[in-house]
């Protein structure tokens, strides 16, 4: 009985899908989001710790039958700082202070599941390689605000494997490899003030902004065009 009663809600939304974007084909305005990370990819996460399907741009293309050629801008997007739920290689995490308070003030549990998610510094290393499987045009770097009561910041620059091998753009395919990996961290200052609500780029505190174009640097130049400060929609600074 419950079935019928959902297929009643779902069947008015479910199209051909091949009718639908070739109706929509010239829109400039199309935008297709994904709901997971690629690190829970089925082919570049960290296997087998990883959803069912493909959840990078591939994906997207093959998944909705998309013209590559079509597609204009890429947009990544990344927490201020790094999470994860459940098990599986986190090298950047922190199970100390440090950990807690990302998870307290970025109010870090599981949409699902309701579980506390797992809370580390921002990662380079798996910045860098998302963005040679996705190839991001600009990034949205969200909940900017959660560092803002930090002295220090740590970002993850490198990993150092058992056997010495030093990685700055790749992951080690064998995820207990990369559950024992050394990270390499570069510290910079916080700015110990306040962002929540800022909706433009110049108001940020002086480190805020040192911290993101840092972020953009060590990325080869990839744009931070979106900034969000807060739970709110409008919480969002946009740089031209």
């Amino acid at each position: 009985m419950r079935k019928q009663e959902y297929r009643k809600l779902l069947v008015p939304h479910i199209v051909d899908q091949l009718a639908f974007f070739n109706k929509y084909k010239d829109s400039p305005n199309t935008l297709v989001e994904g709901a997971n990370a690629l690190l829970l990819d089925l082919d570049h996460g960290t296997y087998p710790f990883v959803t069912s399907s493909s959840t990078g741009l591939g994906g997207a293309v093959q998944a909705l039958s998309l013209n590559p050629t079509s597609i204009k801008n890429i947009i990544g997007v990344v927490k201020a700082y790094t999470t994860r739920v459940g098990s599986g290689p986190f090298p950047s995490e922190q199970l100390n202070e440090s950990g807690d308070k990302l998870q307290s003030v970025g109010r870090e549990f599981g949409v699902t599941t309701g579980r506390k998610r797992r809370c580390g510094w921002f990662d380079l290393v798996l910045l860098r390689y998302s963005q040679s499987i996705n190839h991001y045009t600009a990034l949205n770097l969200t909940k900017l605000d959660v560092l803002d009561d930090f002295d220090e910041i740590k970002v993850g620059v490198a990993y150092t494997l058992p056997d010495g091998t030093r990685l700055e753009n790749t992951i080690p395919a064998d995820a207990e490899v990369l559950n024992r990996v050394e990270v390499e961290y570069v510290t910079l200052p916080g700015w110990k003030s306040k962002t929540m609500g800022v909706k433009k780029y110049e108001d940020l505190p002086v480190n805020a902004r040192q911290y993101i174009e840092y972020i953009e640097q060590q990325l080869g130049g990839v744009p931070v065009k979106w900034i969000g400060t807060g739970p709110a929609r409008d919480d969002m600074i946009f740089r031209e």
